[in-house]
């Protein structure tokens, strides 16, 4: 029996490890790695999951956020604005995790990630980033630089209403699914703020630690959060995600994107299907 729950702490780690790591260079925060590894290859009902994601998002943020602020990548006015948004929708979600079943969660899981996927693909090219200053980003001092290769390039947010409608919207599925929602924030930054791609990443990163502080309350409340499963899935996206700090700086885009997109199609659609056949 003890070695049989030592192999299991030491897999479920080191898959936490490879979520947080992912979750880091992405932005997507690692719980949209933990949620299915722990339901799908451990068994794991799938609230106990949300509730061991959220402390990991929590950790991943912390880890990770620092680094990219300390780089420059990271738009610190930005996050705070919208955090007001994901904050009211993260309770919203955690509310209604209460009364929505495991199969449903796992169904709305699988088509959020599957929309990320087809939503990314309309991807905008770099030329159309240096447009001029939106009147509400300049207002609210939003306009900024980030390090490149060849330099500090300035950019300028666009659609601010828009990002903070969309960050809502990603506050409520970080309640409800415990992923952090880094996907649906940043896809807003990328595609409606016209942000660049990594300054969308890393302001995701900082964003989505305060979004599953807000909604794992409640999960704490309800008996949801495992400590003996937490604690590993925690220490392995940690490390994870200070080593995808790491790497960032020197990982072109482009093949963020892809590692992006393979991952989270095959991940929405296998929890889609075990929702639908009610395997979780």
């Amino acid at each position: 029996m003890t070695l049989s729950i030592l192999w299991f702490t030491i897999l479920v780690w080191l898959g936490s490890f490879a979520g947080g790591l992912l979750g880091s260079l992405t932005g997507l925060g690692g719980g949209v790695i933990i949620v299915p590894l722990l339901t799908l290859a451990f068994g794991v009902d799938i609230k106990y999951a949300v509730g061991a994601s959220l402390v990991s998002v929590i950790a991943t943020s912390s880890g990770a956020a620092a680094a990219y602020v300390k780089e420059g990548y990271t738009n610190t006015r930005i996050a705070m604005f919208l955090q007001v948004f994901t904050t009211i929708g993260a309770v919203l979600g955690a509310f209604l995790a209460g009364v929505v079943s495991g199969n449903v969660i796992a169904i709305i899981f699988g088509i959020v990630l599957l929309y990320t996927v087809l939503s990314s693909y309309r991807v905008t090219p770099p030329e159309e980033l240096a447009h001029e200053p939106d009147k509400v980003a300049t207002r609210l001092r939003m306009n900024g630089q980030y390090p490149s290769l060849s330099g500090l390039k300035a950019y300028f947010p666009r659609a601010v209403p828009v990002g903070a409608s969309l960050m809502f919207l990603a506050g409520a599925l970080s309640g409800l699914l415990g992923i952090g929602s880094g996907s649906v924030k940043v896809l807003a930054m990328d595609r409606a703020m016209r942000l660049p791609y990594k300054v969308s990443t890393t302001t995701s990163n900082l964003m989505i630690g305060v979004t599953a502080a807000a909604s794992a309350g409640a999960y704490f409340s309800r008996g949801w959060v495992d400590p003996g499963l937490a604690m590993p899935v925690m220490l392995g996206v940690l490390l994870g995600s200070v080593m995808g700090a790491r790497l960032l700086t020197v990982t072109p885009s482009a093949k963020l994107r892809r590692v992006f997109n393979i991952v989270i199609l095959v991940v929405g659609l296998e929890m889609l299907f075990n929702g639908i056949t009610g395997r979780i």
